[in-house]
């Protein structure tokens, strides 16, 4: 069963015309023809069956059959404050993130990080469709928000609720221990947040700025994993200790 996100304003009632790129991914790539069904979202966590009741190049429609509330988000909201790298390992991180659950994306501009790796607007707009094409894929009900760059000051400020940095430098405090005691309060895991640096990770000053800021330093083991990599394994490791991944 083939999910797309469409604007809300295409759903009208038991009516849904389908946005032209849409209809043309249908006709041209998926070869679907009048009575198959897709599942349609508009963004809000809800996901609507449609048979198709009309379809060709330029455009499609079709007739809701039944909507439920999708069953792909996951109960934690999990922010990825990730430093900025090379284009390709920032579009994996987005891809692979948006697939296990993350809520949302923050470029963090850090000590380290190269300049001519700061994107464009142009490179906005391939990230968010990268985000949509891995959201639909995956059965996310909620497309993950992607944020404008923020300073790493600035993001650890502005941070809420529980926040974790997997760092080379620690030693004593792991990720699982972390986790143990944020699944045991009542609330707490509601929004958790991870702070990944960028290939040359963070410097001594901005760890110590981190800690300053209520940010928990964390070890993700013995092995040193790439910056592309580091908040994937953190997240997952979230969900399946809260019981969000085959739990």
């Amino acid at each position: 069963m083939h999910h797309f996100f469409v604007p809300p304003e295409c759903i009208v009632e038991d009516n849904v015309t389908l946005p032209v790129d849409v209809a043309s991914q249908l006709s041209r790539v998926l070869r679907a023809r009048l009575g198959d069904e897709i599942v349609v979202l508009d963004d809000s966590g809800t996901e609507y069956l449609v048979q198709l009741s009309a379809i060709d190049r330029n455009s499609a429609s079709g007739i809701v059959i039944s909507k439920s509330k999708s069953q792909g988000e996951p109960s934690v909201f999990i922010t990825l404050y990730q430093g900025i790298l090379k284009a390709d390992r920032f579009e994996y991180m987005l891809q692979k993130g948006s697939e296990l659950g993350i809520t949302s994306f923050v470029p963090v501009n850090c000590h380290r990080t190269i300049s001519q790796n700061k994107p464009s607007d142009s490179r906005y707009t391939r990230w968010r469709k990268i985000i949509t094409e891995a959201a639909e894929q995956s059965g996310r009900g909620r497309l993950p928000v992607l944020q404008e760059i923020v300073n790493f000051d600035s993001a650890c400020e502005k941070a809420t609720g529980v926040s974790l940095m997997p760092w080379e430098g620690e030693k004593a405090t792991s990720l699982k221990s972390s986790l143990t005691y944020v699944a045991s309060g009542t609330d707490a895991h509601s929004s958790i947040n991870i702070f990944i640096g960028p290939e040359g990770g963070f410097t001594t000053e901005e760890v110590e700025f981190a800690k300053k800021n209520r940010i928990t330093l964390v070890t993700l083991g013995p092995r040193i994993l790439r910056a592309e990599t580091a908040g994937i394994v953190t997240a997952a490791a979230i969900l399946y200790e809260l019981g969000e991944l085959g739990g």
